[in-house]
């Protein structure tokens, strides 16, 4: 059914959204107090662009928006604004003003979509780290399971129809996009819809009003805090447990920190929980539902017992102990979404290879090249932690090629290095988004904290030429002594571009750029 203008402030009033309309002079309550306006016609569209208004578009303004961007708004035929501001002066336009504009998006953007989360099993799945695997790993599953009905969102791409990818641009989509997406699954017939749900998602509200059949929480650590993320680890943690609230029902990291106080949250909102873990050969797992065990004969295998039920070995195609919690996860979340635990779909994740992500490219004899998104000091811990568990009996020499965000996240900077310190025989630091930050002072931090005198530290600020640099030295060592070199370039992972001075800077990635030295 269409939305109106009408329907539109009778839903905002509903949620307690609606402050008043305003039209001219006229500030009202009421709708039909709007002379020679049609509060009854359909609305046409809906956007947050005002490039991309027709005759009457529903116009959202929302974040840095400049009141001038309205100027000559009135000849495109802008049907009507929600903002949490008026802008009278800018348009004839009525505007209906609220306390939150990205709740009021979440929620009108729903019913004008013809709310497509309704006729989809969603999930959705947060944590610190190891989202974005999870959220592949689950999608395989329930693709195979439903025979290609599955479509996916994360950080790095969107599969809306099970089988074609389009790049992403967030983690999670703004409510408007979201939802919009959702409906083209729906109608590509799909009927389940796998997604990342990041911190600033519940932060700013672009998950507001969505409710997920199953929904993951991972684990917690320090990340994103900043003064334009979030100021403390409370806030973050606070924002990230919000899917809680927001489930039907939980699929829990059983070792995740925090544990109690998350389960007091699911028990508080009557959530059932499934928790996964991943425990050694003859470990206890009492209160574990999911368990995977590596198998120390396959260095990419684990078993997995569902409820006690044993289905015997799962072999994964990436590299990653650490993955083997990640495909438990999804093991659960494809069970608590209907898939029984012994059908054939479950080991799909071993088929699995996300970009980015411990990406192994072979560089001849004794040199390995990994394309890694580590960017903080658990993934970059877990990274090498990974390369000393499978390649340990050959002593390999490490190369870390980093970089770190400029203007957040601060405390990456020491992390990095500690996650590789004592490990890695060269530190080589570069450029990574340095935003607003000279980049050099960046890498001159991050140089600082490395305080193993036997490690060799290099700065290279172009991060071509950074990461030709540190293949070039890991070969030559590597045709020298004949000891395997291990070359990690990390941060970026998939990425296309680098954020500097504001700006977005085309990048080709870092497996593109690594590919070409080793052919070079």
């Amino acid at each position: 059914m269409a939305i109106t203008l009408r329907s539109v402030v009778e839903l905002l009033r509903g949620h307690g959204l609606l402050r008043e309309i305003i039209h001219g002079d006229l500030w009202t309550l009421d709708p039909d107090r709007l002379d020679g306006v049609d509060v009854d016609a359909p609305i046409p569209a809906i956007t947050y662009d005002t490039r991309e208004v027709v005759p009457g578009t529903l116009l959202f303004i929302k974040g840095r928006f400049q009141p001038e961007f309205l100027d000559g708004i009135d000849a495109k035929g802008l049907g009507l604004y929600v903002a949490e501001a008026e802008y009278a002066g800018r348009t004839a336009a009525p505007g209906v003003i609220v306390n939150n504009v990205h709740q009021a998006m979440s929620l009108v953007a729903a019913e004008f979509y013809g709310r497509p989360q309704d006729r989809l099993t969603l999930v959705g799945v947060t944590g610190t780290k190891g989202k974005t695997t999870t959220n592949y790993f689950v999608h395989a599953i329930l693709n195979a399971y439903s025979g290609g009905h599955a479509a996916m969102m994360s950080s790095i791409a969107c599969c809306l129809d099970g089988r074609t990818w389009e790049p992403s641009h967030l983690t999670t989509p703004e409510p408007l996009d979201s939802l919009r997406m959702m409906r083209r699954a729906v109608d590509a017939g799909m009927r389940y819809l796998v997604m990342e749900v990041s911190s600033q998602a519940y932060k700013v509200f672009r998950v507001h009003g969505i409710t997920f059949d199953v929904a993951a929480f991972l684990n917690i650590s320090p990340d994103h805090i900043s003064p334009i993320e979030h100021p403390t680890f409370e806030d973050y943690f606070f924002c990230k447990r919000q899917i809680i609230a927001n489930c039907r029902r939980l699929v829990l990291g059983a070792d995740s920190a925090h544990h109690g106080l998350l389960m007091e949250e699911a028990a508080r909102h009557g959530v059932p929980v499934t928790q996964f873990a991943v425990r050694e050969a003859g470990a206890g797992a009492e209160g574990v539902d999911v368990v995977a065990r590596p198998d120390p004969a396959v260095k990419t295998g684990f078993t997995v017992t569902v409820g006690g039920r044993d289905l015997g070995l799962v072999e994964l195609d990436m590299l990653g102990e650490f993955n083997f919690a990640n495909a438990a996860a999804a093991i659960a979340l494809a069970q608590a979404a209907g898939v029984p635990a012994d059908d054939p779909a479950m080991r799909a994740v071993g088929r699995v290879q996300v970009p980015g992500r411990m990406e192994r490219i072979p560089g001849g004899e004794n040199l390995l090249v990994f394309v890694d998104f580590a960017h903080n000091y658990l993934s970059t811990k877990a990274l090498v932690d990974e390369m000393e568990r499978v390649y340990g009996d050959r002593d390999p020499r490490i190369t870390l090629v980093a970089g770190t965000t400029g203007g957040k996240a601060i405390d990456r900077r020491e992390g990095i290095v500690k996650g590789a310190l004592g490990r890695a025989a060269v530190f080589e630091f570069t450029l990574d988004d340095p935003n607003f930050e000279d980049p050099r002072k960046i890498c001159d931090e991050m140089a600082s904290f490395v305080t193993d005198p036997k490690a060799e530290v290099r700065i290279n600020i172009d991060r071509t030429a950074a990461i030709g640099e540190a293949i070039a030295g890991a070969r030559a060592d590597a045709e020298a002594t004949g000891r395997l070199n291990i070359v990690l370039v990390i941060g970026k992972g998939h990425e296309t571009r680098n954020i500097i001075d504001g700006k977005a800077v085309a990048w080709p990635g870092d497996a593109v750029v690594v590919r070409r030295v080793l052919e070079g």
